[in-house]
């Protein structure tokens, strides 16, 4: 079966508490916030003790321009890039060579040649690995590129695949803007970057089984989640309909997916779930009747390091694979959802 070798996640230097962040954020707008301590509310509800940021927090006033902090996420998202690769890499007991194919999966920044193309040299990659940049998917990246990748080494049961996630989400934050939802994602969203190593069926590896997956669309709500994109660069689009989606639909979707293995949700010991936010988290528990302490991986991420968009589920995976193992035999969900609106399942075998 095709098996997942080997996950592990990269950092940026800096981390601040979530006391310091609201500090620099309510210094920044000053006068123009009607009531400060409304920032403070709001930062406080999001369930986020502290996040890493991509650069310095003082280095954020000189990103006065699109380009500039485009710029930074090219030079930071190739250095957790690389490093995130490298120690999945020795996880699974590899190396550069023994990769095929890459899969690269961000929203908070673009480039031409994209950032897998600048691993290439950087990395000495081979020069016939076959890459895979994905743009636009957002939270949902981490689940569907983990998806994807085990769909090419299932057509290539000899051959490795690497998943690389990166997102540098304070470098997307609209300083001039004071809506509900930038307010909210400037105190939930953080930086970093995970790599996950996908095995073929005929390559070694002592990971769990991907047993299969899911894409589910939801027609119609292309409104709830993304970016308006302008001339000051991503504007987030955060709509307050993000939980009643997962109370809508996830259940459903869970359950069809698992019928297909003649499986039911009470057959799944694990839960690797994205973390969207405390709303998010709760309206999960509650759609798929979740007993006490099941998401318990899921909150504390967040709590750690906020909301890393595509990459907060691979988190979730890395400290399951490497901390809490689940027992051999048992089964897992991993799933995220994200714009579209839609939903991205594995099924997992440990």
């Amino acid at each position: 079966m095709t098996r997942i070798a080997g996950v592990a996640s990269a950092f940026p230097r800096q981390y601040y508490r979530q006391e310091q962040m609201a500090e620099a954020l309510k210094r920044h707008w000053g006068t123009k916030l009607d009531n400060p301590k409304v920032l403070d509310h709001l930062l406080t509800r999001v369930g986020v003790d502290g996040r890493y940021l991509a650069l310095p927090i003082e280095a954020y006033d000189d990103l006065t321009t699109w380009g500039k902090s485009n710029n930074a996420w090219i030079e930071v998202a190739e250095d957790l890039a690389e490093q995130s690769i490298c120690r999945a890499l020795t996880r699974a007991g590899l190396c550069e060579a023994d990769l095929d194919a890459i899969f690269f999966v961000s929203v908070t920044g673009v480039a031409s040649p994209s950032i897998d193309a600048r691993l290439m040299n950087r990395m000495n990659l081979r020069p016939d690995i076959k890459r895979n940049p994905i743009f636009g998917l957002g939270c949902v990246a981490g689940a569907a590129g983990l998806a994807r990748a085990a769909d090419y080494v299932r057509a290539f049961p000899k051959q490795c695949a690497v998943l690389v996630s990166v997102e540098l989400c304070s470098l997307t934050w609209q300083r001039k803007d004071l809506s509900v939802a930038n307010l909210i994602s400037s105190g939930l969203f953080g930086d970093g970057s995970a790599a996950v190593i996908v095995a073929g069926s005929e390559r070694s590896a002592s990971g769990p089984q991907v047993l299969g997956t899911r894409s589910s669309f939801y027609r119609g709500t292309e409104h709830v989640m993304g970016w308006d994109i302008s001339e000051e660069g991503f504007r987030i689009v955060l709509s307050t309909e993000v939980p009643d989606m997962v109370r809508k639909h996830l259940a459903r979707d869970v359950d069809d997916f698992l019928a297909e293995y003649d499986l039911e949700r009470s057959d799944i010991d694990t839960w690797i779930m994205h973390t969207g936010g405390p709303k998010v988290l709760d309206a999960t528990a509650e759609s798929l009747d979740l007993p006490d302490g099941a998401l318990d991986v899921s909150w504390q991420t967040l709590r750690r390091v906020g909301n890393l968009s595509s990459t907060s589920v691979l988190l979730v995976l890395e400290e399951f694979m490497n901390r809490r193992r689940p027992a051999t035999g048992s089964y897992s969900i991993l799933a995220a959802m994200g714009p579209g609106f839609c939903s991205e399942l594995v099924l997992l075998r440990w």
